[in-house]
Order: structure tokens, then sequence, then C-alpha cells
């Protein structure tokens, strides 16, 4: 398997991928054109995992705003990850968050943030959003569901807020 940088003549496996993997619904591949278009998208955080030459997984990773009265932090959201149903539990998705983080972090952000499974993703070292002080009222999600990861050390601890997902996620 090979990890790599999403191309544009990717993009319409990756609206099939994501379609499939979300239980034949549009909402994240069309998700994914929305942030594409945006000024949040970062095309080097755009990653599919190819077996084969053809691809089985995506991740994507973008800008978002932290906000704490008049400061704003410039932080990443990790939205949405897809794996081919089929090869689903086979390590494609870890070695996508895997790499995403790592490049996020040579990219010298210090915060990426999500909205997932409890006991899936603090593997990879999310922890509880909510208890760094941070807010997220876009979502009426539990608390054990936000979560951020720290990529540079002492970033959790210098910053606070409400994380504000872009408006491509919204439309």
């Amino acid at each position: 398997m090979k990890i790599r940088t999403e191309h544009p003549h990717d993009h319409q496996e990756v609206f099939n991928l994501n379609y499939k993997a979300f239980g034949k619904r549009e909402d994240e591949s069309r998700l994914i054109e929305r942030i594409r278009k945006s000024d949040n998208f970062i095309p080097g955080l755009s990653l599919v995992a190819e077996l084969d030459r053809k691809i089985v997984g995506h991740l994507l990773i973008s800008k978002a705003t932290l906000k704490d009265g008049n400061e704003e932090t410039e932080v990443l959201v990790l939205a949405p990850i897809a794996v081919n149903p089929e090869m689903q539990k086979s390590g494609i998705g870890s070695a996508l968050i895997e790499e995403g983080l790592r490049r996020s972090k040579e990219l010298e952000y210090g915060l990426v943030f999500l909205i997932g499974h409890p006991s899936y993703y603090p593997r990879f070292g999310f922890k509880p959003g909510r208890d760094y002080q941070f807010d997220l009222k876009q979502y009426n999600v539990p608390n054990d569901v936000f979560m951020v990861k720290e990529l540079r050390e002492g970033d959790l601890l210098k910053v606070s807020g409400e994380l504000l997902y872009p408006e491509s996620f919204f439309k």
C-alpha cells in the first residue's frame, strides 16, 4: 500500500470511495468538494491510500479557527476519513492518520481537532477537547467525541477557546 497526496485526477475516485464508505450517501463527498474550493484547503493534507493502483482510503485535514475573545488561532480539523468498506480494519485508516499527523506537524501546525469515535482516536494521541478548555458549539456532540491532538509540545496549554469549523462544513 502506498500513501500519497491526492491529485486532481483522483477526485472522482475519492468521491466514489467516500460515497461507498459512508453508506451510499453523498454528504462527505460533497464536503470534500467544498473544502477543496475553500481557503481552508491544504493540498498536501488530502491523502489517498493506494493499493494495486486503486484508491482504498482517503483522509482530509484542513484549516479551522480557534477563537478566544478577540484572539484567533489557526488550527486543523481532521474530517473526513474513509476506507473502502471491504478493507476496513486492515490498517489503512491508521496509516492515513499517522501520515496526516506527521505532515501536519511538518507544516508546523500545533493542534488537530476532530469529532470521532472515542475508542479509536485516542490510540493516535487524541484527547477530549473540553478537558483542555476547548469548546465546540457548532455541533452538539458528547465530550468524549470532540477531541484534540497536540502536535507541538505545550500548545494544549498555550491556547483555549471555541473551535470554529469553516463555512464549507455547513453549506
